[in-house]
């Protein structure tokens, strides 16, 4: 993606300064992504990670600062030193498993995790690169249909399938394992010859694990079954290293970073029951048939297809083999939700897109802001983030009606034609629920301050079961939000208005949705 320079800070610490390729700043589509992925990738706390410092996604060259890593990579290590045993193996275990579930913690996905993104600061591993290598993979640009963007040997099998883009957080978890099994034998779990081969092997062939001690020869299983939903998450995963594993008494710093992502934040899209889990281990189910991608047909359909041997994978059904092992994941702290984050000033095509050749409304960016107007229909939406935001969030932007009679529409936790709509007119705050189009107004305020050209910044907290309205600092209107069905869901910018009166307008501009 581009070039890694040595740099001083003002601080005078060294920093990484990564300068990305001229040839993809000039598309709008990766700029906006990789805005995007940053954002989100600084507020990974820095838990065996190298800390993002600082990014300029607007440069002519687009660049971030990193944290500085001065060690060798697990590649370097195991090349160097051949591999790695006992206590050093569990703790890169340990240490890799906290950065992956404080960076899914924080709602990113690393895509792209392998030995040489995990460095030794001081033996201490930390990952680096997680999050960014999305803004190249989702740009069609540089990924022509069938590429990706990863190494073979690490992939999951999820992310040979056509659409690469519904990737999730359990394919970081399968490489982990991957990564693991590479560091304690010095092979990844499906080699072979050519990268054609290793992907039939991973799509159709139990893993090699032969060499890995127990018990974290079984935790490894585990995060290698073929079908996502069967691994555990990386915060379960955790925990089953700190359980099954010898003490980090003699490790502090990774210990201290292990019990913190522990008790941080956890990715989800609802309230999860804390209550003492057991994951089992149990031999081979039924083989699981999957697609190859074009690129791997010519060389590996026959070895893909027609293989015989059974495909082995890590399930909770204990009726379907003999059990290997069970542990017993100790009940975690109680934790926040956490979700994806978006910082956009709408001046611009990024979380949000231009639309002008729809009858229904039109969406174009002013450097005033998203300006959003409607046609023949009374009601428009802009299309913006994919995202589904749950748990405690604020949702902020600058909203200005231009035209009378128009509303702002701020739309969240919609799921399909049902969520909770914030209107904002020239004479009353609404908060309403929308069910499949039927709408139960929830709390309203009467007010004159969205009067045509006042701009306000409106904040919406959602904390637990409430919703709390705020324009600028100052709290003005609160709702329970208690639907069970409605935890999670996208949000969405929007204008309405009384099509006799003619075109309704409004302007949203720094736009931000950030956890709480």
């Amino acid at each position: 993606m581009g070039a890694v320079y040595l740099a001083r800070g003002a601080d005078d610490r060294l920093v990484a300064v990564k300068v990305i390729r001229p040839e993809f700043a000039y598309e709008d589509e990766f700029r906006a992504r990789f805005r995007s992925e940053v954002n989100r990738a600084r507020q990974v706390p820095p838990f065996c990670t190298a800390a993002v410092l600082d990014a300029d996604p607007e440069h002519p060259t687009p660049y971030l600062v990193v944290e500085y890593v001065d060690g060798p990579s697990l590649a370097e290590v195991v090349q160097e030193q051949g591999p790695l045993g006992g206590g050093n193996l569990h703790s890169v275990a340990i240490g890799v498993a906290t950065a992956i579930a404080a960076i899914h913690g924080a709602g990113v996905i690393h895509r792209d995790l392998k030995p040489r993104n995990v460095l030794f600061s001081l033996g201490t591993p930390k990952v680096i690169d997680f999050g960014i290598a999305r803004a190249l993979e989702v740009t069609s640009a540089h990924t022509r249909t069938d590429q990706m963007v990863g190494t073979v040997a690490y992939m999951a099998p999820e992310r040979f399938d056509s659409d690469s883009r519904a990737t999730g957080p359990a394919a970081d978890v399968f490489a982990w394992g991957a990564v693991v099994t590479y560091a304690g034998t010095g092979r990844t779990p499906f080699a072979a010859d050519s990268p054609a081969a290793t992907a039939a092997r991973i799509l159709t062939q139990p893993p090699e694990l032969s060499a890995l001690p127990e018990p974290l020869r079984d935790l490894v299983a585990l995060t290698l079954a073929k079908d996502p939903a069967e691994r555990p998450t990386a915060h379960e995963l955790l925990d089953m290293l700190l359980a099954a594993g010898p003490s980090l008494a003699q490790r502090p710093e990774l210990r201290q970073a292990a019990e913190a992502v522990q008790h941080s934040g956890r990715h989800s899209t609802g309230d999860q029951p804390y209550r003492r889990t057991t994951r089992t281990l149990t031999g081979p189910p039924a083989p699981r048939r999957r697609r190859l991608i074009p690129w791997l047909a010519a060389g590996a359909a026959a070895a893909a297809v027609g293989t015989a041997g059974a495909v082995y994978a890590a399930t909770r059904d204990t009726s379907r083999g003999q059990v290997l092992a069970e542990f017993s994941v100790a009940p975690p702290a109680p934790r926040q939700v956490r979700g994806p984050s978006v910082i956009d000033p709408l001046d611009r095509p990024g979380q949000w897109q231009t639309v002008t050749d729809d009858s229904s409304g039109s969406c174009v960016f002013t450097k005033n802001g998203l300006r959003i107007r409607t046609g023949d229909s009374g009601t428009y939406e802009c299309p913006g983030p994919d995202d589904s935001f749950a748990g405690d969030q604020s949702i902020a932007a600058d909203v200005t009606v231009v035209d009378p009679g128009s509303c702002a529409l701020i739309r969240f936790r919609y799921t399909g034609r049902s969520g909770y709509v914030l209107s904002a007119c020239p004479g009353a705050l609404e908060l309403s629920l929308v069910d499949d189009n039927d709408e139960t107004l929830l709390a309203k305020l009467a007010t004159g301050d969205f009067a045509p050209g006042a701009r306000h910044r409106v904040r919406i907290d959602l904390r637990g079961q409430v919703a709390t309205v705020s324009l600028g600092d100052r709290p003005v209107l609160q709702a329970p939000i208690t639907d069970p069905s409605l935890v999670a869901g996208r949000v969405e910018l929007g204008v309405t208005n009384d099509p006799y009166q003619g075109t309704g307008t409004v302007l949203f501009a720094d736009a931000e949705i950030r956890s709480l």
